[in-house]
């Protein structure tokens, strides 16, 4: 490493530590800065909603009173509904309380006896009124046109008997404003449009938060909702899209929440320098930090080149007498590997001739019990002969007897074909029968699992071997039967169809399936996924061989826990013959 690689190298690392290190800190210092202002959304959103809700059951207090309904009716009641609307709004605490008729003007209210009283005033214009004429209830925020002062409007439709009016409370939300400004709090709420009308810092009150559409100008305006402020020429507050209710605006990061009632928009705001300062000190420490260890690095690197130079002779004749004990050892590994795989394939050896001998065993008892079968059948014959018409009870015996005969001689016939060896020629064949005969010699392994296999039956002409087809089914059922063994929903069904010149035999199970890594297995020799002792793992692999002299495949699916579905594929007799000729 030349010098200037030694002298650059350590200052990259401190660059790039102190990148890490701003990045990191200005994430952290942004999420508790984000988690503050959603903290103080929280707390404001609660105490915007208390203020209202301390006023919203008043106007329905209020207009129950007979002085109120009294002055819808008769002008001269006025009075005394001035008085008491004057006296209940000192109590409450509200700003102002002022009833108007069905026409829209006011006529009483608590503020009668001041400067810029409402009496007499037309506020249909206002939407508050329109709101709680047609729906009952109204409510509405905007600077009030009589006395400039705004305010958040709370409307109740009152009724005597057949004359109507609105009972109307105004909510001074200002307090809230000056809490904010004396705590130094960079809060804003804006109503639907998106207009504040409350702020922390002045410069923000009665401008947008985004730029204003002509519709929303047009109707603020004949609404006058904010009557002296020129809200089209009013400068946006935001800037950026608004992700996850966060936006940006000109000296920091916002944070945004909706008020369910009203619809309005609580903004908390706060400013990006103590973010950047702080993430620019911890990139300073970590600048620090990173040369300081590139130093202690260097010495510790000087250090071991020295006791390298002194070891190198003995680590290199280590290494050698290492990779030499690693070369034995692998050769041991691998001759005990053969021989292992030798034991194996003798056990198998072993274990397939003393199959092969049970087979032949099983030839010849079946060749010994045929006759003795055929006599007694004979016998029952000649003994039903000689019996008189009336012993009907000893005749049903007789005849019992000899279907139990006759059963036992059907499967020494299919044990016997089974067993015998198949000539290698292929022959015309209808595999309906073949499955049926598969079937009937599986059927007392089939009792004992407690499972009837269903076949519903077809045709199909392939060129095979009767013999060895059975063989193959009778594989595949005895593995289905010991997959189902004892599940109580227990079923094995074998299906034929014909598709795409192609004969399509499948044996489907409900058992406990193959696992993954061992489905791509399973029709390899000597392997088995049965217990030791259970089998050899030759069945599939051996169906899948004289399916290959067929001209076919076998295939196997799988859910483990499910079940199982092996396909039998053969080629049609008339497919294979159209591409003979």
């Amino acid at each position: 490493m030349t010098l200037w690689h030694r002298a650059v190298l350590p200052l990259l690392a401190a660059l790039i530590a102190a990148l890490l290190a701003y990045v990191m800190a200005e994430r952290i210092a942004q999420s508790a800065v984000t988690a503050r202002l959603d903290q103080s959304l929280l707390l404001t959103s609660r105490a915007v909603m208390a203020e209202i809700d301390r006023f919203r059951a008043l106007p329905d207090v209020a207009g129950e009173d007979a002085r109120i309904r009294a002055a819808l009716a008769d002008p001269r009641a006025v009075e005394a509904a001035n008085r008491y609307l004057e006296t209940v709004a000192a109590h409450a605490g509200a700003a102002e309380l002022f009833l108007i008729n069905a026409q829209g003007i006011t006529i009483a209210s608590s503020n009668w006896a001041r400067e810029g009283s409402f009496v007499g005033q037309d506020y249909s214009f206002r939407p508050y009124f329109t709101q709680a004429m047609q729906a009952g209830r109204g409510q509405f925020y905007a600077i009030g046109v009589t006395t400039g002062v705004p305010g958040y409007f709370l409307a109740t439709r009152i009724t005597s008997g057949m004359v109507r009016g609105v009972l109307v409370v105004k909510v001074d939300l200002r307090p809230l404003e000056a809490t904010w400004r004396k705590a130094g709090l960079m809060t804003a709420l804006a109503d639907g449009d998106g207009v504040i009308f409350l702020s922390g810092p002045e410069d923000w009150l009665y401008r947008p938060l985004r730029p204003l559409l002509p519709m929303a100008l047009s109707r603020l305006a004949e609404e006058r909702t904010y009557v002296g402020i020129d809200l089209g020429t009013a400068p946006p507050l935001l800037t950026g899209p608004t992700l996850a209710k966060g936006a940006l605006w000109a000296g920091g990061v916002a944070r945004l929440a909706d008020l369910p009632d009203p619809d309005w928009q609580l903004l908390a705001a706060a400013p990006t320098g103590p973010v950047t300062a702080v993430a620019l000190a911890w990139a300073l420490g970590a600048a620090a930090l990173a040369l300081v260890l590139a130093g202690m690095v260097k010495a510790w690197d000087q250090r071991r080149q020295i006791i390298a130079l002194r070891l190198s002779q003995s680590e290199k004749l280590e290494a050698m007498v290492t990779a030499r004990t690693f070369d034995l050892a692998r050769e041991v590994e691998a001759r005990r590997q053969a021989e292992t795989d030798l034991r194996a394939a003798q056990e198998h050896l072993i274990h397939a001739e003393k199959m092969a001998a049970l087979g032949r065993m099983s030839t010849a008892i079946v060749h010994e019990i045929s006759q003795p079968l055929a006599a007694m059948e004979a016998t029952l014959t000649a003994a039903e002969m000689t019996l008189a018409p009336d012993e009907t009870r000893i005749m049903a015996r007789l005849a019992t007897a000899k279907g139990l005969i006759r059963r036992m001689q059907r499967t020494t016939k299919h044990l016997k074909s089974f067993g015998r060896k198949e000539a290698g020629a292929l022959s015309l064949i209808d595999l309906g029968p073949v499955v049926t005969s598969a079937i009937e010699l599986v059927t007392p392994r089939a009792r004992t699992v407690g499972v009837a296999p269903s076949f519903a039956g077809g045709h199909a002409q392939v060129m095979a071997g009767a013999v060895r087809m059975e063989q193959v089914l009778v594989n595949l059922l005895i593995n289905a039967l010991d997959a189902v063994e004892g599940r109580g929903d227990a079923q094995i069904a074998v299906t034929l169809e014909v598709a795409g010149g192609k004969a399509h035999l499948r044996v489907t199970d409900t058992g406990h399936g193959i696992a993954p890594d061992d489905l791509a297995r399973v029709t390899e020799p000597f392997f088995s996924t049965k217990i030791s002792g259970e089998g050899l793992g030759l069945g599939l692999s051996i169906s899948r061989a004289i399916l290959a002299e067929f001209g076919g495949d076998l295939s196997v699916a799988s859910t483990q826990g499910q079940g199982t579905c092996v396909t039998v594929s053969l080629p049609l007799a008339e497919a294979q013959m159209e591409a003979a000729q």
